[in-house]
């Protein structure tokens, strides 16, 4: 048997070598580069002002069913550790459908409905794999539900109202309670804010996989854009 060229062997050092590198850099750089994308690209949490709401004309009645329209909006927001770099994690979708009652200014129901399975991140492993956490092919849709009246602030200049309602995820209720802004958009109204959250307490189990750990606490951000 002869013994392997010398110009082959070098060139199969050489090519030993650079996948050698190459492996590396992914391992040590490529956590970094993600790490970095996550944060330049995490938007900022949903208000009333994500766009500018429309000019007031005239006097608004307030009472009466409001549909949820364009734009509203429903996610998450989470912290992720990726080998020691910080991550902000945001998942959200606009499939999102219900309505509002307000009898004598305030408001007396609720009903709101999220696609789970068309929340999104950007990141398309990371949103399968909460798809596959969430179980969304048994548990399709999240809904929101108020639990108590709730008093509307003066829209003129707008306020905040913490609002108590039934969170039902993966076929279970939670309760919980969102702090969100309501001001007027031109002939309808815009409510925006956000609700703390413990993932575990909702019966999602965070994901620890080794490279990648997920923060048990979060956010649930909601923009809701009223008209009817």
């Amino acid at each position: 048997m002869t013994a392997a060229h010398p110009t082959r062997r070098r060139r199969l050092v050489v090519v030993i070598a650079s996948l050698a590198v190459l492996v590396l850099l992914v391992v040590l750089v490529g956590p970094r580069i993600y790490a970095w994308w996550g944060d330049r690209s995490a938007p900022p949490p949903l208000a009333v002002t994500t766009s500018a709401p429309a000019p007031a004309t005239g006097p608004l009645e307030v009472d009466g069913t409001w549909t949820l329209g364009p734009g509203t909006t429903a996610g998450y927001r989470v912290e992720e550790v990726l080998r020691g770099e910080d991550v902000t994690v945001v998942g959200r979708t606009e499939d999102v459908t219900g309505t509002i009652t307000v009898t004598d200014g305030s408001m007396t129901a609720v009903d709101a409905t999220v696609q789970v399975a068309t929340v999104a991140t950007g990141v398309g492993p990371r949103d399968s794999f909460m798809r596959d956490l969430l179980e969304v092919d048994q548990h399709p849709t999240a809904t929101f539900r108020l639990d108590a009246p709730v008093r509307l602030p003066d829209l003129g200049s707008g306020g905040r109202v913490e609002v108590p309602g039934t969170l039902t995820l993966l076929g279970a209720d939670h309760q919980l309670t969102f702090s969100l802004d309501v001001v007027r958009d031109g002939a309808g109204l815009r409510v925006a804010g956000s609700a703390p959250v413990t993932f575990s307490d909702l019966g999602i189990e965070a994901p620890s996989l080794g490279f990648v750990e997920v923060e048990d606490a979060g956010t649930l951000e909601l923009l809701l854009v009223l008209s009817r």
